[in-house]
């Protein structure tokens, strides 16, 4: 798709902006309330963590597989449009569910249907020339972001009209719908040859791929052990509505839009290792102030941190992860960068789901807030000085 011509691009950018919104919001509209409704459903924490990590297992095991098979057909579309019909299929089934069995099923599609997030990328990045990598994540990321603000916005209002399983329904709509907006796109296929197992843990072990790929763990790992997850829970515990529950979600991918944006500004001119340095500290500050909340302010100023640290840091990592890498490899990298990062996005609610019900949800807090201090900051000593 990079050598269309320049009206066929915009066409193409015009196209999967409109299905990228359409995707992200199906997948989040449910989001900031999804936590209590499976608490309502379950009967401890710990059921609620292993739920909610579903969506990120599901993503461990399928993103990079996905990215490889695509790479060696040489298409993505319909493995998008796939990715979009799991979309709505997990919305049906949660909005359905009974009990922890469906819920389970359910968070386990939308956790195969954001594997094609891999595929997104890629495809949009091959709009853009190799050396604007970062930039182009970082407008797609603002792009994503922007949508589920605006979803994740509604979800109260949403739940006050139907209760808590009409966002479910709305997000099933909004998954055909973005269907119906890639169906006109149409993709150049790509004669790749398919990548030996030997090529692949080459990909592997390249220090400019694993770097951020496992930084992406640890954030990941933080931001669904708490804004995605038990964040909501904290703020219900102190007296928020579920409209107050939407509009702090909403307004921590608000400043997660606003990340991305000074990224996608900033790209060129800032260095994307102290950027990533950067991200860490405001997860540690951010989950610092959800440990010591006692009141719904602090949970405001929380997510706020939390909302900043995803939209610095995620769209440099995604970038740096296929920066370097060939074009007829780089869905099998950005397969792998996502399938690794997912792995912080199932052990986050997972783990510390078990921590909340051992000690507490705040003192769970502290202990990630450790973590990222760690593993986080320390870590970005180890990208390559030229990032």
């Amino acid at each position: 798709m990079s050598s269309a011509a320049p009206s066929s691009n915009r066409r193409l950018l015009v196209l999967y902006v409109i299905a990228v919104c359409l995707y992200w919001a199906a997948q989040y509209v449910f989001v900031p309330t999804l936590s209590v409704y499976v608490e309502s459903k379950a009967a401890s924490l710990a059921s609620v963590g292993a739920v909610l990590s579903m969506y990120g297992l599901w993503q461990a095991i399928v993103r990079l597989p996905l990215g490889i098979v695509a790479d060696w057909v040489g298409r993505r579309k319909p493995f998008i449009i796939a990715g979009f019909a799991f979309a709505g299929l997990g919305a049906v089934v949660m909005g359905m569910a009974t009990g922890v069995p469906g819920l389970t099923l359910g968070r386990a599609f939308t956790g195969v249907a954001a594997s094609s997030w891999v595929l997104l990328v890629v495809a949009f990045s091959a709009l853009f020339p190799p050396e604007d990598a970062v930039r182009a994540s970082s407008i797609l990321s603002a792009i994503n972001a922007l949508a589920r603000m605006v979803a994740t916005g509604v979800t109260g209002s949403l739940n006050a009209l139907g209760g808590y399983t009409l966002p479910f329904y709305v997000a099933a709509v909004l998954a055909v719908l973005a269907i119906v907006a890639m169906l006109p796109v149409r993709e150049r296929r790509h004669q790749n040859t398919p990548p030996t197992l030997r090529q692949i843990g080459t990909l592997i072990v390249r220090r400019d791929v694993l770097v951020p790929s496992l930084l992406g763990v640890v954030a990941q790992y933080a931001i669904w052990a708490s804004t995605f997850s038990f964040a909501t829970n904290l703020a219900k515990n102190l007296g928020a509505s579920d409209v107050v529950l939407s509009a702090l979600v909403s307004m921590n991918i608000g400043l997660v839009f606003l990340g991305n944006l000074a990224m996608s500004l900033l790209a060129r001119r800032v260095s994307s290792r102290w950027m990533v340095a950067l991200s860490f500290v405001f997860i540690v500050l951010g989950l610092g102030a959800l440990t010591v909340a006692k009141g719904l302010p602090m949970v405001f100023v929380g997510q706020i941190l939390l909302g900043l640290a995803s939209g610095v840091g995620y769209p440099v990592m995604m970038g740096l992860s296929i920066r370097y890498v060939d074009n007829g490899q780089r869905a099998t990298a950005m397969g792998l960068f996502q399938a690794v990062y997912a792995i912080g996005m199932f052990a986050g609610p997972w783990l510390s789901g078990i921590l909340a019900d051992a000690m507490g949800i705040q003192p769970m807090f502290a202990v990630t807030a450790a973590v990222c201090l760690v593993l986080g900051l320390g870590g970005t000593s180890l990208l390559a000085a030229k990032d």
